[in-house]
């Protein structure tokens, strides 16, 4: 994707927080911290699947673009350069951050691509998708979409490591638009998530 902007203070200077944008940023008593950097227009249905994951139980951080833009012409800052100061604070306070980014359906229009740093909680992730009906795809190095980065946003937490969902737009409008889908999508990562030790077992 084409970034317009190298970092926030340069959107900021250009754009109107409630006109063109808008972020939610939500501390709760938790370990993890749920974010869409990219959500509105940027990569539709991902503040929404935020959202439901975080639920009441997780802290939850959107950036939402307002407004359809051409191509080039839009709000979406790179992972590796995601530094709207809430968000920034939020992962500060975070063990764990997870996020959740959209991509083109291509010929793999069903699969959750779970990818970061945190190689455990990928792999617990893919799984529990997949226990649960869906599909889902552990990616690491070498993948265009892995999430390895370490300067990736969900790499910042306090453990270093996190995890990445690229979702394809056929299944985000399924998590948007069919409960049964949804829930079985949230109650298995939620799973996952309960299951692992956060701050102590990842690797790199």
């Amino acid at each position: 994707m084409i970034d317009r902007y190298e970092n926030f203070a340069a959107l900021a200077a250009q754009e109107t927080e409630g006109i063109h944008y808008r972020v939610l940023a939500i501390r709760r008593d938790s370990p993890v911290l749920i974010m869409a950097p990219h959500g509105g227009f940027i990569e539709p249905g991902t503040h929404l699947v935020a959202g439901y994951l975080a639920g009441e139980r997780h802290s939850c951080y959107v950036f939402e673009s307002l407004e359809p833009r051409a191509r080039g012409q839009g709000m979406h800052i790179a992972s590796r350069r995601f530094d709207e100061p809430q968000a920034l604070a939020l992962v500060a306070g975070a063990d764990i951050v997870v996020t959740v980014h959209g991509r083109k359906d291509k010929d793999d229009a069903w699969a959750a691509w779970v990818g970061g740093r945190h190689d455990s909680l990928r792999d617990a992730i893919a799984a529990a998708l997949g226990e649960a009906g869906l599909v889902a795809k552990a990616v690491g190095d070498g993948h265009p979409l892995s999430g390895r980065d370490v300067d990736n946003i969900c790499n910042r937490g306090r453990a270093g490591a996190g995890v990445q969902l690229e979702l394809p737009a056929r299944l985000r409008q399924a998590l948007v638009r069919e409960i049964e889908t949804r829930e079985a999508f949230v109650s298995a990562i939620h799973g996952a998530l309960a299951r692992h030790d956060l701050a102590q077992d990842w690797s790199h």
